[in-house]
Order: C-alpha cells, then sequence, then structure tokens
C-alpha cells in the first residue's frame, strides 16, 4: 500500500488552480456544478479526461471550458485536483499531482482504507484534514448516505449495531449505466430486444444483488465490504458491528437506505426527530398522514439527505433500536458535494 509525505500543513490558496480528473464523467460534470453553484473561489479550472474525450467542450458558468488529455505534467501549478476517473487512474495520477504541490480530493476507493489518509463527510469528521498526506478520500457513496444522517444521533447516544439495506441507483456505476437503463427500459417498453452492455442482467424493470465480487468466505459483496468498512473508519468506532445488502434498482440517480440500529440507551423515535431536525445536510420527510416518505424522485437534484419513516424496531423489546429510511442524491451527496465540500474546508 503507497504511503506519502506528511503534507498537512499543505495550504490551498484563496484562489486555487483546480484540475478536475475525469471530467465528462457523471460526477466530474457535477462536481464542475457544484464549484460553480456554489461559488468556490479558483483562479482557473483544468478540465481532464482520457484522450479520446480530449477536445471536447463542456461549460463553466457562461464560459467554454475545453477538456484536455491527462497527462503526468497535466498537474503542473495544480493547487487542487478532485479526482474521479475511477481506481486505477487515482493510484497512478494522485501521487503525482501530490509531487507536483496539489491536495487531492479523490472519489475512489483506492486510498479510503489506507491508514495515513483522512476518510471524510464534512458532518462528521471535518478535523480528520488537519493531518492529511495530501491525498484525502472521499467516502463510498452508499456508506455516506447510510451514516451522515446517523452521525448526530450516534454522538448523544452511541450506536452499537447498525443493519443498512441499500437501493442504489444508476448513477452509481456512471454515466453509461444510467444510458443503459434508459434506453432498456425504452427497449421494454416498445418490447423490443435490449442485450445489456454495462450491466451484468437486466436492469429495466428488475433488480439486482449490487454487481461488485462477492467474498466466498464471508458472503459479502465489495460494496457492502466497504460500506462495513468505511462506516466503521468515518465514525472512529473500529467494531462498531455493522451488516449490509447493497441491491441495484432501476433508478437514475439517487440511492435509498433502509437503516436500523442498536443504541446503547433506550431511544424514541420522537428522540430521533428531534435530534435530526437541526442535523447538517439532513431533512424529514416523514409524513405519516399523507403516507409521504423519502424518495429518489425528490432527493434528485437536492443538496439534503432525506430521512423518514422513524419508528422503533418492534423485534427489539429493550426499546434501543430504531428503523428509518432515507434517500440521498448519488451524484451530489454521495459524491461531488461532499468532494466539494471537503475542498471548502481545506479553503
Amino acid at each position: 500500500m503507497q504511503s506519502f509525505a506528511a503534507a498537512g500543513s499543505r495550504r490551498v490558496p484563496a484562489k486555487p488552480v483546480i484540475a478536475v480528473v475525469g471530467a465528462t464523467g457523471a460526477v466530474g460534470i457535477e462536481i464542475l456544478g457544484c464549484l460553480e453553484k456554489r461559488r468556490f473561489p479558483h483562479s482557473s479550472i483544468r478540465a481532464l479526461a482520457s484522450a479520446r474525450s480530449a477536445g471536447k467542450q463542456l461549460s463553466f458558468g457562461d464560459k467554454p471550458l475545453a477538456v484536455t488529455e491527462l497527462t503526468e505534467s497535466s498537474f503542473d501549478g495544480v493547487d487542487l485536483a478532485f479526482f474521479s476517473a475511477g481506481g486505477s487512474i487515482s493510484r497512478k495520477y494522485a501521487p503525482i499531482a501530490v509531487s507536483r504541490g496539489a491536495v487531492v480530493v479523490d472519489n475512489s476507493s483506492a486510498f479510503r482504507m489506507q491508514n495515513d489518509v483522512p476518510l471524510v463527510v464534512p458532518e462528521i469528521n471535518p478535523e480528520m484534514l488537519a493531518r492529511h498526506p495530501g491525498i484525502i478520500a472521499n467516502p463510498n457513496c452508499a456508506a455516506i448516505i447510510s451514516i451522515t444522517p446517523l452521525w448526530p444521533i450516534h454522538k448523544l447516544n452511541p450506536i452499537r449495531r447498525l443493519i443498512v439495506s441499500t437501493y442504489q441507483a444508476a448513477s452509481g456505476a456512471g454515466a453509461a449505466a444510467m444510458e443503459e437503463l434508459r434506453e432498456s427500459t425504452r427497449a421494454a417498453l416498445e418490447d423490443k430486444p435490449y442485450q445489456q452492455k454495462v450491466l451484468p442482467h437486466p436492469y429495466a424493470f428488475n433488480l439486482f444483488s449490487h454487481n461488485t465480487k462477492v467474498d466466498p468466505a464471508t458472503g459479502y459483496n465489495e460494496e457492502e465490504s466497504k460500506v462495513i468498512a468505511e462506516a466503521r473508519k468515518i465514525f472512529g468506532e473500529p467494531d462498531l458491528m455493522v451488516s449490509a445488502t447493497c441491491v441495484r434498482v432501476p433508478v437514475l440517480r439517487a440511492h435509498c437506505v433502509s437503516l436500523t440500529f442498536e443504541c446503547e440507551r433506550p431511544i424514541t423515535p420522537d428522540e430521533v426527530r428531534t435530534i435530526l431536525s437541526t442535523a447538517p445536510g439532513v431533512q424529514i420527510v416523514d409524513d405519516i398522514e399523507r403516507n409521504y416518505f423519502p424518495m429518489p424522485k425528490d432527493a434528485t437534484g437536492a443538496d439534503d439527505i432525506l430521512v423518514g419513516r422513524i419508528r422503533k424496531d418492534l423485534s427489539d423489546v429493550t426499546g434501543k433500536s430504531i428503523s428509518l429510511f432515507c434517500a440521498g442524491d448519488q451524484l451530489l451527496k454521495g459524491a461531488a458535494l461532499n468532494a466539494v465540500q471537503i475542498a471548502e474546508l481545506l479553503l
């Protein structure tokens, strides 16, 4: 596992030169959108991608932004680099960016579990940024959406056990998977054959276990293992008991999560609502009378994670357990927005 020289004192200037690696991908486009929407200060922005995307024109504000090919020299003069092009690209180029003086916010899984690399959700553990080694890891999207609403509860009444079931959108597999969902749905509605190319199973009107490799020793797939390991690291609770089941559902871009958690002491649904009513990055959507709760259609495009279905876990007679349901935009808080929020803290 690669290690980096200590760089926690490295400052990002007030108006940095910014590079976005993977700028033409689903997350890269959202990063650019978040930088623009949040008026992130910068002196210039470089949109970097593969050779086949070089020459494309993106937009930033009212100006065109030309895409250039990612090379080792792309980071000369760069102060802040966002990576969203996959683990292999991050492993190759992030250390190069750091060596040229940049601070990297990496959206891949390449460095998340490396001990000296902070894994950060700004609402949970911003203090970890003080000792970054030049690279900061952006957590897995399902992990962010699952645990952000739980943190304010955990601080007041520690969570000892957590059961997570995710309903993950196509956006988590990238723009090509989103397009495959559109095309396969259109074909199904027209009763036409369709051969999927991105995902291993038919996607239209279907759902299936998350398409990552299953560990035969544990029975958990890689996505589930990420959620478990990252929840423990972000919370700073290596012994937190977590079980996860991750499922791909035919939704374009907002993940949903069913959570059941057991606290150290008894807790009521009203207590949870009170805690979450002032929690940063969270919005309660819990209208029992109208049977209106978090849905992907409402979470899409929203910065906040929507939380509802807050109720007692009737299987726990001790009164220490709560079940709830949440939804969050995978491309925003699950990826791009969280990365930009990290960068805002660096400023």
